[in-house]
C-alpha cells in the first residue's frame, strides 16, 4: 500500500482460454462432439454454462443431469481434453490485443499464467503459439483442492513470484475467473466474450474492455505507479 491508501501492482496474472487464446469456441465444439456422443441433450447454439470451471468439474456436472453409460467420468475428462488440444493446434488463433498485453505488462513486472486447464493441455498450447517463455510461472487449477470460481488457482500464481495477492493485477474472460480473482483481494480486468459482457460478475471487475488491444499503457502507470 503507497502513502495516498492505493495499493501498488507489482505482478500480473493471466487466465488463457478465451482471454489469450481463441479456444472457448474449442471447448465448446469438444465437448459438443463427446458429450452429444453421450447422451447429454448439448446443442451448438447452447450457452457455455460451464465457462471458466475445471474440466473435471463440467464432466461431473453433465454427468449428474444426464448420466452415461460406457467410459468413467476420468475417461471422458482425458478425451474432451485430447480433442481440446487437436482443435487448438488445428483451428485455434490468439486473441487480438495479446502481444501488447503481454509486452506491457512484463514491462513494469513478473507475469505469470493461472488457468482451469490442465497442465499438459496448457503447455501444449503455449509451446503452439510460442508464448511458454513469455511467463515465469504457470500456475493450473488441476492441482488446487478447488478452482475457479474459488481463488485457489489465483493465490498459488501470485505466491510463485513472490508476490501478495494484493499485488497482483487480473487478467480475466469468464464470471467464474473474475469472482475468483476478486475473492483473492486482486486487482482485475476482464476481457468478456461480446455474448458474456451482460453477466453480473464482471460489475465486480476494476476494468472492463473489448479486446486486449483497448488495454492503455497510462492507465498501467498509474496502476504500478510508474508514472
Amino acid at each position: 500500500m503507497c502513502h495516498d491508501g492505493r495499493v501498488k501492482i507489482r505482478a500480473t496474472l493471466f487466465d488463457m482460454d478465451g482471454l489469450l487464446l481463441d479456444s472457448e469456441i474449442l471447448w465448446h465444439k469438444a465437448e459438443l462432439e463427446i458429450f452429444t456422443g453421450l447422451g447429454v441433450p448439448l446443442s451448438a447454439t447452447d450457452e457455455r454454462v460451464t465457462k471458466g470451471i475445471f474440466v473435471n468439474e463440467v464432466v461431473r456436472y453433465w454427468y449428474e443431469r444426464f448420466p452415461w453409460q460406457g467410459p468413467s467420468q476420468a475417461e471422458v475428462t482425458q478425451m474432451v481434453l485430447n480433442r481440446v488440444g487437436e482443435l487448438i493446434e488445428s483451428e485455434g488463433r490468439l486473441l487480438p490485443g495479446v502481444e501488447h498485453a503481454l509486452t506491457a505488462t512484463s514491462a513494469r513486472g513478473p507475469i505469470a499464467l493461472a488457468s482451469s486447464t490442465p497442465l499438459a493441455l496448457i503447455e501444449r498450447a503455449l509451446a503452439h503459439f510460442g508464448l511458454r517463455d513469455r511467463f515465469a510461472t504457470i500456475s493450473s487449477a488441476e492441482f488446487e483442492e478447488y478452482g475457479k470460481p474459488h481463488p485457489a488457482v489465483f493465490l498459488t500464481s501470485a505466491k510463485s513470484i513472490g508476490a501478495y495477492p494484493t499485488d497482483c493485477l487480473v487478467f480475466e474472460d469468464s464470471p467464474a475467473g473474475v469472482l475468483a480473482a476478486k475473492a483473492g483481494r486482486m486487482t482485475v480486468v476482464a476481457v468478456p466474450a461480446k455474448e458474456d459482457r451482460g453477466q453480473p460478475a464482471f460489475h465486480l471487475a476494476d476494468l472492463v474492455l473489448d479486446t486486449l488491444e483497448d488495454l492503455d499503457e497510462a492507465w498501467l502507470d498509474r496502476l504500478f505507479l510508474d508514472a
